[in-house]
């Protein structure tokens, strides 16, 4: 397994620097196959790696099979989002997002397929892309991140074809309203904007702190993570996790965590959220914690739901974080392994 190290290192120390690269790892994003039997997880060192969970999950599972198949150097610097197309694995860094054929990668020959660049207002600027979203409908990418713009990129000419611009802070998140065509973005601001795709324009703003109930000063105003159905919304980061009615913009429900959360999303009749802690949360919509479950990780930034139709015995939760492992829960009741890098 190819793995970035220094030139001309002796066995010995080219272990102790694995080591301590896995000591200080964090994983940041994740993305399954389209076939739904693979993983993918991208680190701070630029590595992606890709698990495979039907071997993982087969009953002749052995510890090797909870290592990558494959690890190979995506970026130079961390991959902050990843998003599979039904045949590529999208990946982002710094300024740029990388195409990957998932065919490929599979049989272990890791050759990018393509690479763009939003147009950013200099040259000089090289912001990190935080969010990665796909629009199916239009067959287009959504990329926000450092230089607080909404980018529009069609997936079959590569070209960027709008920017939406509103935030005055970086961007940390993305999320698609699949009715209409309307995307959610929250950041560093404070604030979460609805666009309509339509029109490419700005067409409700939730400045989520200025809400007593939601605000917590001592946090900030950062919104970290968001996830939407239909007229709901739910976000956090500094303020607490909040169930939002968006035609009405008012807040319906707050979640009692104190810990800043990093990622949500709704499952069925529940919220799923993780941040800071080793836990992921299960949330009724009442507000009420149905369960607390245990991870491997001190901190988590990433969960991944395996819900392809393809692979039905694949069906798992993925936790990622602040470590090199990947916990993965056959139900949400308890952490069945981790994979590990």
């Amino acid at each position: 397994m190819e793995r970035a190290v220094p030139h001309a290192v002796p066995l010995g120390q080219m272990e102790v620097f694995q080591a301590l690269q896995r000591l200080h790892m964090t994983i940041f994003s994740q993305s399954v196959s389209p076939c739904g039997k693979f993983l993918a997880a991208g680190n701070n060192y630029g590595q992606i790696a890709i698990f495979s969970l039907s071997a993982a999950l087969s009953s002749e599972a052995k510890e090797e099979s909870k290592k990558p198949v494959v690890t190979f150097q995506a970026h130079d610097g961390p991959v902050y989002s990843m998003v599979s197309t039904d045949r590529h694995l999208l990946s982002a860094g710094d300024g740029e997002v990388k195409a990957w054929l998932w065919a490929e990668i599979l049989k272990k020959g890791c050759k990018e397929l393509w690479r763009r660049q939003p147009p950013y207002r200099t040259s000089l600027e090289v912001p990190e892309i935080n969010a990665l979203l796909l629009v199916p409908k239009e067959n287009s990418l959504i990329l926000a991140g450092g230089d607080c713009q909404l980018h529009t990129m069609d997936l079959e000419t590569g070209a960027f074809t709008r920017a939406l611009r509103g935030h005055t802070d970086y961007i940390h998140c993305l999320a698609l309203r699949e009715r209409s065509p309307e995307v959610l973005s929250g950041g560093e601001d404070g604030a979460v904007r609805l666009w309509d795709l339509r029109t490419a324009k700005e067409v409700q703003t939730i400045e989520v702190y200025k809400h007593e109930e939601c605000s917590r000063p001592h946090n900030g105003r950062w919104i970290g993570c968001l996830a939407t159905d239909s007229d709901w919304m739910v976000c956090g980061g500094g303020p607490a996790l909040t169930l939002w009615h968006l035609r009405s913009s008012t807040p319906t429900t707050i979640f009692p965590t104190r810990a800043p959360q990093k990622h949500v999303t709704f499952y069925q009749d529940l919220i799923l959220s993780a941040g800071q802690g080793r836990c992921v949360n299960q949330w009724q919509l009442s507000g009420e914690l149905k369960a607390q479950v245990p991870g491997s990780s001190p901190g988590l930034l990433s969960l991944s739901l395996n819900q392809q139709p393809a692979a039905p015995e694949c069906k798992v939760l993925t936790a990622a974080g602040n470590s090199c492992r990947v916990d993965v829960f056959t139900n949400l009741g308890y952490r069945a392994f981790s994979l590990s890098f």
